[in-house]
Formats: C-alpha cells, sequence, structure tokens
C-alpha cells in the first residue's frame, strides 16, 4: 500500500518553504523496511519518512511525536539525519510524516564498515542525557534488563501459535526461564543509561563517501542500556536482517567490535557497561526472536482498517510487496530453525563462551 504522493505533496505545500513544491519532485525510494516509505523532495536533501504503522503501538499522533522526538535529541549527536519539521496526521496520511535530511551512501560492509558503526554509536551514546522530567515523550528504561524484558513477554504471547519446531519452542523457553531468573536477580542494581537506538541492526546505517556511519531510523530511540544497541549491531539475527548485507559476524569480528566501542567512550561508561553487555546481549537475541514470532502471526492475518478487529493487523503481509514478504518469511524461518538458535545460543551457553571484558 503506497503512500499517497498527491496528499503529501497538499500537506508539504502547507509547509513554510515549500509552497512551490512540486508533485514531481516527490520520488518514492526503494521500501527496503516494514515500518516505513520514504520519498525524496528532488533537488532539496530532504526525505519525507512516512510511517506505516507504530512499532509501540501508539496511536498515529503520538506516534509522530514520538518520532519527532527521537530525532530531535538525536541530531546534536552528529550521527543522524536533522529534522525539518513534520506533516500532520490526515486522512490521506494516517500516520502523518516527517521531513529529514537525505543521506547519501550505501549500505554498511560488514565486518569492515563496524568500526563506522561504532562511531555513530558511541557519539550517540554520549550525548548529555536529559533530567528525569525533560526525558518524555521518550520510552525510559532505567532497569534495562527489565525494560528489555517488558517488550520480550508481550511478544512472546504469540509463541505458542508461531509453528516452531519442538526442539526450537524448547530452547526459547530456556531463554525465556533465564530471562525472567536474571532480571529478577539483577533488579536494583545500577545500570548505566544514555540514548539509545534500540533498533540498531547494520541495515539501518548508511555509510557516507568519506566512511562516516549515520543511523537513519530512530522510531525505537528511548533512554536506556547502550549494551542493547551493541548487541543489535552485531548478533546474527541483526547482521543477517538486510539482504543487502547478509554477514554473519565470527566471534573475533564481535570482540573487535565490542573492544573499538569501549575504548571509543569515556572509562567511567565502558566500566559501567562491562557487567551488562552479555546478559543484554541475551536479552536483546530474545527480544528479536520474539518480534519474529509476533510477526509471523499479524502477518497472516487480514490488513487493518477502520473499525479493525483482532482479526486485522497493521503488520499484515497484504500491505507489502510480495517479494520483499517472502524474503522476510525466509530470513526468519532460518532464525527459528533449531539448529540455528543452538548456534547463536553457543555464544553464551557453550563451553567457549564469549567474553567482553576485553581490557
Amino acid at each position: 500500500m503506497a503512500a499517497d504522493l498527491d496528499a503529501l505533496c497538499r500537506a508539504l505545500r502547507r509547509i513554510d518553504g515549500f509552497a512551490d513544491v512540486d508533485r514531481a519532485e516527490l520520488q518514492p525510494m526503494l521500501v527496503k523496511g516494514l515500518a516505513h516509505e520514504h520519498i525524496r523532495i528532488a533537488g532539496r536533501g530532504l526525505v519525507l519518512r512516512v510511517p506505516r504503522l507504530s512499532q509501540f503501538g501508539l496511536e498515529p499522533e503520538a506516534n509522530l511525536q514520538y518520532q519527532r522526538a527521537c530525532f530531535e535529541r538525536a541530531e546534536a549527536s552528529g550521527a543522524t539525519p536533522c529534522i525539518h519539521g513534520v506533516l500532520p496526521v490526515e486522512d490521506r496520511i494516517p500516520y502523518g510524516a516527517l521531513i529529514v535530511e537525505e543521506i547519501i551512501g550505501r549500505a554498511p560492509r560488514v565486518p569492515g564498515d563496524m568500526a563506522a558503526l561504532v562511531g555513530a554509536l558511541a557519539a550517540l551514546h554520549m550525548l548529555p542525557l536529559p533530567g528525569d522530567d525533560a526525558r518524555a515523550p521518550l520510552t525510559i528504561h532505567t532497569d534495562a534488563v527489565s525494560g528489555t524484558l517488558r517488550f520480550i513477554e508481550t511478544q512472546a504471547v504469540y509463541l505458542p501459535e508461531a509453528g516452531l519446531a519442538a526442539d526450537a519452542a524448547r530452547q526459547i523457553d530456556e531463554e525465556l526461564a533465564w530471562a525472567r531468573r536474571f532480571a529478577a536477580e539483577s533488579r536494583g542494581q545500577d545500570q548505566p543509561i544514555a540514548l539509545v537506538g534500540t533498533d540498531t541492526h547494520p541495515g539501518n546505517f548508511l555509510i557516507e563517501s568519506a566512511g562516516r556511519a549515520v543511523f537513519v531510523d530512530l522510531e525505537k530511540a528511548l533512554y536506556g542500556s547502550p549494551a542493547v544497541d551493541l548487541a543489535h549491531a552485531s548478533v546474527y539475527t541483526s547482521t543477517m536482517w538486510d539482504p543487502e548485507i547478509a554477514t554473519v559476524l565470527d566471534s573475533a569480528a564481535v570482540q573487535s567490535f565490542y573492544a573499538r566501542y569501549l575504548a571509543s567512550v569515556p572509562a567511567p561508561l565502558a566500566e559501567a557497561l562491562r557487567p551488562w553487555l552479555a546478559p543484554l546481549r541475551r536479552l536483546t537475541w530474545l527480544r528479536t526472536t520474539t518480534w519474529c514470532a509476533k510477526w509471523r502471526i499479524e502477518a497472516a492475518k487480514a490488513p487493518a482498517a477502520t473499525g479493525s478487529t483482532s482479526e486485522r493487523s497493521a503488520w499484515s503481509a497484504e500491505r507489502y510487496d510480495a517479494e520483499m514478504i517472502a524474503g522476510v518469511r525466509a530470513r526468519i524461518d532460518d532464525y527459528f530453525n533449531p539448529d540455528t538458535i543452538a548456534r547463536i545460543r553457543a555464544e553464551w551457553t557453550g563451553p567457549d563462551r564469549a567474553s567482553f571484558d576485553t581490557r
């Protein structure tokens, strides 16, 4: 279901500085993700970022303002696109749109560009933390373990219907049991907090010609643990998500990525993060994997509509290009393969379990 270019053009003309925009200037870009379309405003160095849905389940206006705040909070890092305004929610633009800087770049080459991703993440995480009363509307995970587990639990309800092989279901159940125990055991312990991107898989970065990495997908930004961003940039389910990247990082590449990050941030932050790197990596994988169960179920439903029921979904596969959906299904099938899960889990349960204490 493509964005309505006529409605976008009319709305854009009502914004200061765009009264002369022509419909022909709006050029749909290649759709790579499930949650947004992007429309280039030709000749202006800008892009319309048009949400299809809210990944946090927010109402359209709240989702638009949340995303606006994400871009505004991250802008000072120099590692994200600048935001230039928003188009309001209306009937033919049901989630509104953001006007953001167009980043000219290519997809990261993994593992070669992981060092560039470190630079972007470190810049984002080192932004000054606002006071408690200035963090809204962004979500706040002061306890990032419990916050991540809440995401996991809301998605885990889909697991029984997701058609998993018995061995896959068993392994995920074991991970859920561990996650609940760890969250209970770690409650009350201090965890470092920063502005984090959350959805930091490599496909959400672009590499400019000078080598700078820019994180372009900020809709899930929140105040939480940098360890989640490091995990989501480097676990198997992330590095294999974008077909243009699709690379498996070996343990040496993962260790190098973490070591470079820890050397790039202030020593107090690095020291405070070390105890949380491995457990939040494990939790981040589980968050991604349970999301895949949710997607499997929701994608099989009819498209959401006005007066939608539980049998309709904003994630419906009918709303997307069939070839893209086939690729998503193939990747999720791989993620739920019991052998794939076992290989991933070996990182934290096997005899050669990874350590991120890289001092």
